[in-house]
Parts: C-alpha cells; structure tokens; sequence
C-alpha cells in the first residue's frame, strides 16, 4: 500500500486556505476550510467528500503542494462515499484492466509517445510534427497497458490506481523510451504528480505534449504561418495537475499566430467541463452542469472565440457538440498546431 504525502500541519501552517475557498463548486468561509480540510484528514467525516465534483482544481489552488484532491479521494474511498452511482464505477473500473493479455515489448531506446486508451485519436498523431516519434498505445485486442488509470480519481477509487498503475509503468519501462510524451494531461498528471504524492517510482522522463508541440515548432518555425483565428481554450480537470505546464498554451498561440481572447473562465479561474457533474445523478446534478456548461461557452461567445481548442477527448466529447451548435469550431491543440505548418487535419473546412 502506497502513502499519500499529506501532512495536516502544513494544512495550520498555510496562509489562505486556498484550496477549498478557492473551488467553483463549493461554497464556504475561510474558517470552514481549515476545518473541514483538517476534518479528511483526521479520517472524519465532511460536507466535502459528498460535495466534490473532482475538478482537480484544489490541487492547483494549495499552496503548500499538500495534495487536498487525492487526500479527498482516498477518504471518500475509506469512507464509502462515492462520488458517483456505484453501478457505474463499476462499469468503469471493468472498463480499463490492463494486462488481460501479454502486452508486445520492443525496445525503442529512445522518445517514445504514449496514446494510453486513446488509439482511435492516432490521426491526430500524423505529420511532421510526429515524425521520427514511436508511439505506444492501447492494441486493437483492447489490452490497456498503458491507461495510466488516473481517470478513477473521478470515481473516488485510489486503490484501483494504486493497484495497476505500477505494472503501467513497468510496462513502459521495458520499451526503454528515453522520454515519454504523453498524448493526455491526465497521463503527465500521473506520472508527474500523482506517483511522486503517492511514492511510487517512475523510471522515465514523462514529458507534456504541449511542451513537446511547443518545441517542435521552434523547430519548424520556417514553416509556421499565422493561422489568424481567435481562440478559447477548454482548460481540461486533469492540467490542474500540471500548472506549470500550461504556460504552454499561451507559447503555442503566439507562435502560431491565434489569439486567446479574453475570458472571465480562463486559466485558474476555468469551469471544467461538467462531465463529471453530469455524471454524478443527484438531485439537481444535469441542471447543476447544464448551467455551467452554458456559463463556459457564452463566454467564449461573449470573447469572440472562433475556435474552442480541446487536448482532452472527454471534454471534446462532452462539450464539442454544444460549442459547434454555438458557432465556434471545436479542434484538438496539434491539429490547430499542424494547421500552422501548412498541414490540414482531417475535417477541417
């Protein structure tokens, strides 16, 4: 059983209580915080546990690097209080059990991408942008040995994670990858901060793919020509794991020539996309989501998006139909990317 590095005193020793005074979703004083963060800690129970919609967002918004979001996790675990129906954690949890099959091992000894559960996105992967790049991902048996298995935070299952996301990285391990880009910020997050919370080794460089799209471009900045369009980006749950990776998002658009308009939801301050909320089925769940998911796209609107630009597939999912419907054009960030290089992605019109 692996140790989550939570410590309850730097929780008394932290200034603002951020964590939690600054989430979207839940109301409370800056007194209240303190308490109730104290309260999971101690293993008693919180409004909290039932009322988290597993942003991820108190991971960005501590100060202190305490882990607030896997603490909440883990007690809504211990606890037995799920944060969605249990029949369908269930289903997902039978969803993405890698190793159900022999996983094929070749030796890459050298930058490997990782696609993790998403090999039907492998056309995003084409291009000049992804040359020389192997890749690694879910076969077409749907063996998942390389789901990084993060997703279960949003189903309140640590041990599921802790259980089978050590023989993910040994897996990868043996290919030999020099680096590993990861395709998803959930599978950065992973690796990145989750294993390090949690204790668990990681044996290879994980490396973020708007950091790495950033520096391919500079690459091949003779070929870049400004795409011209105003953009909106939809932050996803799991950047909040990386914060220091998303100045990325703005690098990539200057050097592309997009604009970012200017939002009230934008950076620290972005709604999820609801998913998860939705997902939830509690009395007033849907509505609660279909408000904020109207909140997140009038102002994109309101800003003059014409491109929302997605890098995660659920919110593509959950949001990419609504966004369309509003007259802005959902992309994926290396489409917009390879659209800059003179590349056209595949429905692009």
């Amino acid at each position: 059983m692996y140790a989550l590095n939570f410590n309850e005193e730097t929780c008394h020793a932290c200034p603002t209580n951020d964590c939690l005074i600054k989430c979207q979703y839940i109301d409370i004083s800056r007194e209240a915080a303190l308490d109730e963060i104290i309260k999971i800690a101690r293993g008693e129970d919180s409004y909290v546990l039932r009322d988290c919609v597993t942003c991820y967002a108190c991971e960005e918004y501590c100060p202190m690097g305490n882990h607030p979001f896997y603490l909440i996790v883990k007690r809504q675990e211990d606890m037995n209080i799920p944060p969605v129906p249990r029949p369908l954690i269930q289903r997902a949890v039978n969803t993405g059990i890698p190793f159900r099959g022999a996983p094929v091992i070749y030796e890459i000894n050298g930058p490997a991408l990782n696609m993790g559960a998403f090999s039907e996105l492998m056309p995003l992967i084409h291009g000049r942008l992804f040359e020389g790049l192997s890749v690694i991902s879910t076969d077409s048996r749907k063996m998942f040995h390389y789901f990084c298995q993060l997703m279960y935070l949003h189903y309140g299952r640590s041990s599921v994670i802790e259980e089978r996301l050590p023989g993910v990285i040994d897996t990868i391990a043996k290919h030999k990858p020099t680096q590993l880009v990861c395709f998803h910020d959930e599978c950065y997050g992973a690796y990145a901060s989750y294993c390090p919370a949690m204790g668990i080794d990681v044996p290879f460089e994980p490396v973020h793919l708007f950091e790495y799209l950033y520096n391919r471009l500079m690459e091949l900045e003779d070929l870049i020509k400004p795409v011209n369009l105003k953009v909106a980006y939809q932050r996803p749950c799991s950047s909040r794991l990386s914060p220091d990776k998303h100045l990325f998002v703005n690098r990539i658009f200057e050097l592309i020539g997009a604009a970012n308009v200017k939002r009230e939801f934008v950076d620290e301050n972005a709604l999820c996309c609801a998913g998860a909320i939705q997902g939830q089925r509690r009395e007033g769940s849907r509505k609660r989501a279909a408000e904020l998911q109207r909140k997140n796209i009038e102002d994109m609107k309101k800003a003059g998006a014409d491109v929302c630009v997605f890098n995660c597939p659920a919110c593509l999912q959950t949001l990419g139909r609504m966004v369309s419907e509003n007259g802005i054009k959902p992309v994926y960030m290396s489409d917009l990317c390879r659209l800059a290089i003179g590349e056209k992605p595949s429905g692009w019109r």
